[in-house]
């Protein structure tokens, strides 16, 4: 079962993959990181996602059966998707056995990733990812 560091590294070895992240949502923290960060900065790159991120688990309206969102020990939101002209950003979030409250994020290069591929890899990921 692999820890941060190997997860990022396998979700880097995706075709396309810019830069992956571990993210606290939170904090707001990077919990780890690896490749390039949008801006050139990983720190804003965890902070900003962590705003997207928060809001979409903590919505009622996208909470399974319109719940509460409340935190538990399984993110009420499977993953996110974000596109822009060049690139994906890919958000999964991670089910831990306390508070399920951080995130893989993955940066995809348009033209050479593909986003349906990387959405099943980071999600077989974040089933394996060890945390502790």
């Amino acid at each position: 079962m692999p820890g941060i560091d190997e997860s990022l590294l396998e979700a880097m070895r995706l075709p396309g993959a810019r830069g992956a992240w571990l993210v606290d949502w939170i904090s707001g923290l990077a919990l780890g990181a690896v490749g390039e960060a949008p801006g050139g900065d990983a720190e804003t790159t965890a902070a900003e996602t962590a705003e997207l991120a928060r809001h979409a688990a903590e919505s009622g309206a996208l909470a399974p059966g319109g719940g509460d969102g409340a935190v538990g020990s399984e993110p009420p939101v499977e993953d996110l998707i974000v596109t822009t002209g060049d690139s994906y950003h890919l958000i999964r979030f991670v089910s831990t056995p306390f508070d399920s409250t951080v995130f893989l994020h993955l940066w995809l290069d348009r033209g050479e990733g593909n986003l349906a591929l990387a959405r099943i890899r980071l999600g077989e990921t974040a089933a394996r990812l060890v945390l502790g």
